[in-house]
């Protein structure tokens, strides 16, 4: 493991203290405009500085923008007093943003890659889809899109294989119904979109010697709402670290292994889409996934077959999904289509 970058030296007269016990005028700065949860003399930091930033606002901003441009400023500003971030550390930090950017494009999307690790996805995704009805069954758990999604993955037919040029990986089929989860009924012309890693633990933009398009396909169920694919049992794999979220990783002393799943968007006419991963009971990475992203109800069991030529293992699994009028009833603000399309209207 490498070692972080040390602190840089401070300027002169700049001590990382500036508390004096004794001294009326150095005081706690909670709950004041600017205030932080360590001490500081008063005149160290100008009280009206990130005030004064958020005010800069115009009249015509969007109301969300406005609301979560204001909080970001006061956190980041607060952030920065409290841990007296330097200019050095400043710079520091940007170029790693930059960094992320520069390695980032339609098949590697390193800047979420990045906030993936230090777990906000999985919160934001926690947040934005969290459901809290009392039903007794609720619709399949949400879960990270990661940074490695494509779109333009191919339709293909029911009950085909996503699998190419793979023949002796643990070949599996899986298969189940879209039903919704308010009423039980399956639900028609629900598409699935999946994708995973092959044994080697790459994506096939990843690796030269997979066909374009190699594990991913896109599913439509009939009236039914029945699915069923062939696929690979996933492994475990470590992200990219020849970027900023490897030097992070590094400076962390952390590993970079995620445990072994399978990606789905599932979407249907009228209903929410759900982006979700699906988890292998065996992987020895679910207590400690780089990402953070594990939930408990969706660690599956593959179950080994024995009367189909095709595959060495079955998975079983059934989707639910909520209406956009049962999201907006039960979820948490910020999650039904309504303020989805209230939200479209802030620039991107």
């Amino acid at each position: 493991m490498s070692e972080a970058p040390e602190t840089l030296p401070r300027p002169p007269g700049e001590s990382s203290t500036h508390f004096d016990s004794d001294n009326p005028s150095t005081k706690m700065a909670s709950n004041q405009p600017n205030g932080t949860t360590k001490a500081f003399e008063p005149h160290i930091f100008d009280p009206d500085f990130t005030q004064n930033v958020i005010n800069a606002t115009g009249p015509k901003t969007h109301p969300r923008m406005r609301q979560v441009i204001s909080s970001l400023i006061q956190h980041v500003h607060d952030f920065a007093r409290e841990n007296e971030i330097t200019l050095e550390e400043f710079f520091a930090a940007v170029e790693m943003m930059n960094e992320a950017g520069r390695m980032s494009n339609s098949l590697r999307n390193e800047g979420q890659l990045l906030w993936d690790v230090v777990g906000l996805e999985t919160l934001c995704d926690e947040i934005s889809h969290k459901l809290v009805s009392s039903a007794t069954s609720a619709p399949t758990s949400s879960n990270g899109l990661g940074p490695f999604y494509r779109p333009d993955a191919p339709r293909r037919e029911m009950g085909s294989s996503i699998v190419h040029n793979i023949p002796d990986g643990d070949h599996t089929l899986m298969h189940g119904t879209v039903t919704d989860y308010r009423t039980g009924e399956p639900v028609e012309n629900a598409e699935l979109d999946v994708w995973h890693t092959a044994p080697n633990g790459l994506y096939e933009h990843q690796d030269p010697n997979q066909v374009e398009f190699n594990l991913r396909g896109k599913f439509t169920t009939g009236k039914d709402g029945r699915y069923s694919f062939y696929c690979l049992r996933p492994t475990s794999y470590p992200i990219p670290v020849d970027g900023p979220t490897g030097k992070l990783l590094e400076y962390l002393d952390r590993h970079p292994m995620r445990p072994a799943h399978i990606h789905f968007i599932i979407s249907g006419k009228n209903y929410k889409p759900i982006v979700t991963q699906l988890y292998d009971r065996r992987d020895k990475h679910l207590k400690n996934d780089v990402a953070f992203a594990v939930k408990e109800n969706l660690i599956l069991d593959f179950v080994p077959m024995e009367d189909n030529p095709k595959a060495k293992f079955e998975l079983k699994y059934d989707f639910r999904l909520a209406t956009f009028e049962d999201a907006q009833k039960y979820s948490l603000v910020g999650t039904t289509a309504t303020t989805a399309s209230a939200r479209a209207e802030i620039p991107h």
